[in-house]
C-alpha cells in the first residue's frame, strides 16, 4: 500500500544518500527486484488518482491524512532522507560493532521468521536509543537508528541487504508510521 511504499522509499533514499555505502550493487538490485518502485509515482502505485485538466494528479485523503502530489512527496522524502542521513552520520560512531555483528548473526539464521527478525531489530533500536542524545525527538532517533543499523548490517555483509531492508521497513511501519506521516 501507499504507506508501506513511502517507508520503502524513505529507507532506500536514506541508504542511497549514505556516503560510505559498500552495497551499492545490492541497493540497485532492490529496485530491479521490485522491492522499491521507482520514486516517480511510487506513492500512487496501486491507486486510482484523478488526472486534472492541467496535467497534475489531484491530492486525496488516505487514512484520514492528506496525500500530496507524488512529485512533492518525492522531493520531500529526498530532503527528509538526506537530513536523517546527516543525523545518522553523527550517531554512527555510537553504535558498537557488537550490536551490528549480533544482528548480522540473527539475519543469517534462516530459521528466524520475518516477525522474529523485526522484533530483534526493535530490541536493538530500543537498546541504542538510551545512549543517544536526548535533544532530538525519540521517534526521530528510533527512525535514524533503524535505518543506520540497516546500513551497517549491509556494509558488514552486503548479501543481507534485502532481508535487513524488509525487516526495517516492517519495523518502521509498525513503530513509526504515524511519525513518518507527520514528517512528510
Amino acid at each position: 500500500n501507499g504507506s508501506v511504499q513511502m517507508e520503502h522509499v524513505l529507507l532506500y533514499t536514506f541508504l542511497e544518500a549514505s556516503p560510505d555505502c559498500k552495497f551499492r550493487e545490492q541497493l540497485q538490485c532492490l529496485q530491479s527486484q521490485g522491492m522499491v518502485s521507482a520514486l516517480r509515482g511510487s506513492c500512487y502505485e496501486d491507486e486510482e488518482v484523478e488526472l486534472q485538466t492541467d496535467g497534475n494528479r489531484s491530492g486525496h485523503m488516505q487514512n484520514g491524512e492528506a496525500v500530496l502530489d507524488h512529485e512533492v512527496n518525492e522531493e520531500v522524502i529526498r530532503l527528509i532522507a538526506a537530513q536523517l542521513a546527516a543525523i545518522g552520520d553523527r550517531f554512527d560512531r555510537e553504535i558498537k560493532a557488537r550490536v551490528v555483528n549480533d544482528l548480522v548473526q540473527h539475519f543469517l539464521n534462516e530459521n528466524l521468521s520475518a516477525e522474529e527478525i523485526t522484533q530483534l531489530m526493535s530490541e536493538a533500536v530500543e537498546g541504542l536509543v538510551q545512549a543517544m542524545p536526548s535533544d532530538l525527538e525519540r521517534e526521530k532517533v528510533m527512525l535514524v537508528l533503524a535505518m543506520l543499523l540497516t546500513k551497517k548490517i549491509a556494509n558488514t555483509m552486503p548479501s543481507l541487504l534485502q532481508r535487513a531492508f524488509s525487516a526495517t521497513v516492517n519495523y518502521i511501519n509498525q513503530q513509526l508510521h504515524n511519525y513518518i506521516a507527520r514528517l512528510v
